[in-house]
């Protein structure tokens, strides 16, 4: 999946952010942070401070560090899914082409150890919630899968979504084995693209 962009100056500008629009400002600021800075560098103190606001404004949004990573994890994963969804329905593709692109949006995602997700995530680590945001976002990338192959697929919801979670799990699989040194990622990406065609090849 694409990365985030870059986000813009922290500055609220000639109005007064609403409390939706001061929470993004929030979570583009802490991941400027993380990208510019570390993720151990991410505290609501710091956050505050790049961001030009009191604390106060930003223990409302983030009661706690571990809330802040767990919503800032949250939202650059669903801000990927987006805009991977949103370019494949705006650009028509046959299945193998469809194929292609998602084996190697998701491999190149999931085994990329060095960009801004995998940085909030090894800050998550202990965290009792990462376990279940971490599921929330495969169940995400579950309805990615869906709502980008069904045009290719004369399958019920329920047998569509089985298989794409099936897909899933073999992405999770292949992307583990290509950071742990045991495929390239075109091995990786070749393969489960084959595996999605065969999904639907029948």
């Amino acid at each position: 999946m694409e990365k985030v962009s870059n986000p813009p100056a922290s500055g609220t500008g000639s109005h007064r952010l609403t409390k939706a629009e001061r929470r993004q400002q929030l979570l583009k600021t802490a991941l400027l942070i993380v990208r510019e800075e570390d993720a151990d560098r991410l505290t609501l103190g710091h956050l505050a401070v790049r961001a030009g606001v009191s604390k106060p404004v930003v223990y409302d949004h983030f009661r706690t560090r571990s809330a802040l990573l767990i919503e800032l994890y949250r939202w650059i994963d669903t801000e990927r899914v987006d805009a991977f969804r949103h370019a494949m329905a705006g650009n028509p593709q046959n299945l193998e082409d469809t194929a292609q692109a998602l084996a190697s949006a998701y491999i190149h995602c999931a085994a990329d150890q060095t960009d801004e997700f995998h940085a909030v995530g090894a800050a998550l680590a202990g965290s009792s919630d990462k376990a279940v945001v971490f599921q929330e976002l495969l169940d995400n990338c579950v309805r990615m899968f869906m709502a980008v192959l069904e045009p290719h697929a004369a399958l019920s919801t329920a047998e569509m979504e089985r298989i794409c979670t099936g897909l899933i799990g073999a992405g999770e699989a292949l992307s583990s084995a290509t950071v742990r040194g045991r495929h390239t990622l075109d091995e990786a990406i070749t393969t489960f693209s084959s595996l999605i065609l065969g999904a639907f090849h029948r």
